[in-house]
């Protein structure tokens, strides 16, 4: 009998190859960013922990062995659902990995818009010294949490320190702790008015794809903050330059975009009211160890007891 395959096409560090050597030794495991490693091996893997998308023509090739798929990201808007779907392949996520340093990335956005830290970032290259009419303090504020999973609902922790009155918004309007009040997707535009805040943290879906348009900034505060760290896609990414131009909102941070990267050309470059980072707000010195250790061998140890990984798997019906 041959031996049962799994790929991981990405790096890893050799502790972690060593704890999954632990769980599977006599299987065949084949790791690495060089596809020579397991390219004529990849309609044999029975399991593939998937970084780069590029192979998913042989995953969805009728010869493949694949039965789950884990994700080395949050998100699987880029993968071909559907299709998977069809050829009843588990997929599993990488929910959760990011909860911190997003929900750091979240608040450093708020502050800094709010004290205006990139303002005097910019002033102390050119050595001036001016207080740039900072005013505004984000205690006691309403933040507008827009996805409450991981990521929001550590970012709704974090506002309590600050006092803050937490709205949230989820799929299915359940009630969460530190959330003071919960909504459905269906109610956002009864939320965005009340919010100094509104936070942007859903994957992006059929039914989250352009959810922000013209109506929805101009039904938030003049004096409001608008953050996205989920999906440039759930933007309509002219419509908020335009709402930033004719100041319907305050200002935004921004760390994803409709093209990625961000052309030069983008005129969200010259806001003084913006801070823009690189798609950066996930990046962690733990990221491999979450992924690993928290999510993928312990869903591999239920995979082996012949039982569906139970830890972030994928509901196609909801797309995330």
């Amino acid at each position: 009998m041959s031996k049962r395959t799994l790929i991981i096409n990405t790096e890893l560090e050799d502790h972690y190859i060593e704890k999954i050597k632990e769980v599977i030794p006599e299987w065949n495991i084949l790791i690495g960013n060089d596809p020579r490693v397991w390219q004529d091996q990849l309609t044999e893997a029975e399991i593939i922990v998937i970084r780069k998308n590029e192979i998913m023509d042989s995953i969805l090739s009728n010869q493949s062995k694949l039965k789950w798929l884990q994700s080395w990201s949050a998100g699987v808007n880029t993968f071909p659902l559907k299709q998977l779907e069809e050829k009843e392949v588990i997929v599993t996520s990488a929910n959760g990995v990011h909860a911190y340093p997003i929900s750091e990335t979240i608040f450093s956005l708020m502050l800094g818009l709010t004290r205006k830290l990139h303002t005097y970032v910019k002033q102390q290259q050119s050595k001036k010294w001016d207080e740039a009419n900072v005013s505004l303090e984000i205690h006691n504020k309403t933040i507008g949490i827009i996805g409450v999973g991981a990521i929001g609902l550590e970012t709704a922790k974090i506002a309590k320190a600050f006092g803050m009155k937490v709205l949230g918004v989820r799929h299915s309007g359940k009630t969460k702790e530190f959330v003071d009040t919960m909504y459905t997707i269906e109610q956002l535009n009864e939320v965005l008015p009340q919010c100094d805040y509104v936070v942007v943290t859903l994957p992006l879906t059929d039914e989250t794809k352009h959810l922000f348009g013209t109506e929805q900034f101009q039904l938030m505060k003049k004096s409001a903050f608008f953050i996205n760290i989920a999906r440039g896609q759930i933007v309509k990414e002219k419509e908020m330059i335009s709402a930033l131009k004719l100041k319907e909102i305050a200002g935004a941070g921004l760390d994803v975009f409709a093209v990625e990267p961000l052309p030069e050309n983008s005129p969200l470059w010259e806001f003084e009211n913006v801070i823009i980072t690189p798609h950066s707000s996930g990046l962690t010195e733990y990221y491999g160890q979450r992924v690993i250790e928290d999510i993928f061998i312990p869903n591999l140890k239920s995979y082996l007891e012949n039982k569906t990984p139970a830890i972030n798997i994928v509901d196609y019906r909801n797309g995330y």
